[in-house]
């Protein structure tokens, strides 16, 4: 496949033996701009009207039959037929037209009409070279299929994949949308620091950099969540911010090491809040973005419409598996019955840990329709609020659909000598070999020593949620540029 577009030896030649054809003319076959009137498919609309247009895009494969010839001009919006008259090109022109490729960037003016098939056209009076393409076009527009080779070369891809600049646009209009919801509900939308001397606000392991002048280590952010708070205390009641965060970690069809987190904050709020307003804002991004509150995921149809199903991760994990780990409180009492039912904890090492690991293997899949799953073991959730009912749990929720989750949510932890001792204990985790645990903090704790109210947060994956509404499997199909393994070196 990739052989099948990168052009031969000798059409490369051509290419540039066509390329010096041009410069002998005194043609520069890259001139700084052009002004196009219409889109290829505003032209081919005003076939009936015989319309001046002067349109601009890619050429396909020329055709000639004697004193007339036909392509095709490609642009965002479509593509139109063009018709080369030599009548009214003209005779001095017409040899132009062998040292055109399939590819190339060109601007014409004519007239539109029809063909004798009847096919909108424009008959060109004029033509001149936007950009020489030294290379073909993919597949010579009929499609670039190889994953690999459209993931690596995102521009063939988008050159060749309608769809794709489709889906794109989708995304596009999907964080529109998303700040819309946010901004007509009086969040203001904030920046922070993707660099940062402490990494916090997740558990994950970060990328390490270093300021030369400040002879300083910095991390590339994990989490915006522990300055938009800052941002709390200082007295804005409802934040939020779109942007890029970085995990040095797996890489996985749902992980990529790079990628697009929305988080927002609301003062004196709590998860059960969030919940309402996630579902509320997911549910208005998805039927603006596709018409309707409904969407097919990999066969499944899933119905983003309010109210969601609500359920706790005790209740879903004893339907799932017969275990009670309100019954179950160490670490101990959890592993037997664990062995007693055949159940796998992927060598998990605490209470806390045990529960994620089976939630993730017999509970997450089968949350197919939209879910919230609520109230995690504190243990997982360092910047949380302690459960109201249980101090064992927090108020957290995950939100799931299609089996895996896009959303993440806590009543946010604001008692300062609770912070301080959750990071203690994640201190004591990363010295044990947690390389996710979340790292002491002084200067947070200070600010909410000076009074953070409670606090609803919320983070959103945009990448994922992307994923569910254009129907895609794996994120790097959703991510123009994502990252991916180096080729290995020939030879």
């Amino acid at each position: 496949m990739i052989d099948d577009t990168i052009a031969s030896g000798k059409e490369a030649a051509q290419r540039r033996a066509a390329l010096g054809r041009w410069r002998a003319r005194g043609v520069n076959p890259y001139p700084p701009t052009f002004h196009p009137s219409h889109t290829a498919v505003e032209a081919g609309a005003q076939a009936d009207s015989e319309t001046s247009v002067v349109i601009a895009g890619r050429l396909g494969a020329l055709r000639e039959h004697g004193r007339i010839a036909f392509s095709h001009l490609i642009d965002d919006s479509g593509s139109v037929q063009l018709m080369f008259r030599k009548d009214v090109f003209g005779e001095a022109h017409w040899g132009m037209l062998r040292d055109l490729h399939a590819g190339d960037i060109v601007g014409v003016a004519g007239g539109t009409l029809r063909s004798r098939a009847g096919e909108p056209s424009v008959l060109v009076r004029q033509l001149t070279l936007l950009a020489k393409a030294l290379q073909p076009p993919p597949e010579k527009f009929h499609g670039l299929q190889d994953v690999e080779l459209r993931l690596r070369k995102r521009y063939l891809d988008l050159m060749a994949n309608p769809a794709v600049r489709e889906l794109f646009r989708q995304r596009t209009l999907l964080v529109t949308l998303m700040r819309s919801e946010l901004d007509r509900r009086g969040f203001l939308e904030v920046e922070t620091p993707v660099l940062q001397p402490l990494y916090g606000g997740a558990a994950a392991r970060p990328f390490v950099t270093h300021h030369n002048e400040l002879e300083q280590t910095l991390y590339l952010r994990i989490s915006d969540e522990l300055y938009l708070k800052r941002l709390i205390i200082g007295g804005f009641p409802k934040v939020y911010e779109i942007g890029h965060d970085f995990r040095n970690e797996g890489v996985s069809h749902r992980h990529n090491p790079e990628f697009t987190m929305m988080e927002l904050y609301w003062a004196y709020a709590d998860y059960i809040d969030i919940m309402d307003l996630t579902e509320e804002v997911v549910c208005a991004i998805v039927q603006g973005v596709t018409g309707s509150t409904s969407v097919t995921y990999q066969g499944s149809k899933l119905d983003f419409a309010p109210p969601w199903r609500r359920l706790s991760m005790r209740e879903a994990l004893l339907h799932a598996t017969g275990l009670d780990f309100g019954q179950l409180r160490d670490e101990a009492s959890l592993a037997m019955a664990c062995r007693e039912r055949g159940l796998s904890t992927q060598g998990a090492k605490t209470w806390g840990k045990m529960i994620d690991e089976l939630v993730k293997t017999y509970v997450e899949p089968a949350l197919v329709q939209p879910a919230f799953l609520v109230d995690y073991p504190w243990e997982l959730s360092p910047l949380a609020k302690r459960h109201r009912d249980d101090p064992l749990l927090v108020e957290r929720f995950e939100a799931f659909a299609a089996g895996f989750e896009f959303a993440n949510a806590f009543s946010e932890l604001n008692d300062p000598d609770d912070q301080r001792l959750r990071f203690l204990e994640q201190e004591r985790a990363a010295k044990a070999g947690d390389e996710e645990a979340h790292q002491l903090d002084e200067d947070y704790i200070e600010a909410l020593e000076h009074g953070m109210p409670p606090t609803g947060g919320l983070g959103i994956g945009i990448d994922r949620l992307t994923m569910l509404i254009t129907d895609r499997h794996s994120i790097r199909e959703v991510i123009l540029f994502p990252h991916l393994r180096r080729l290995e070196q020939e030879g």
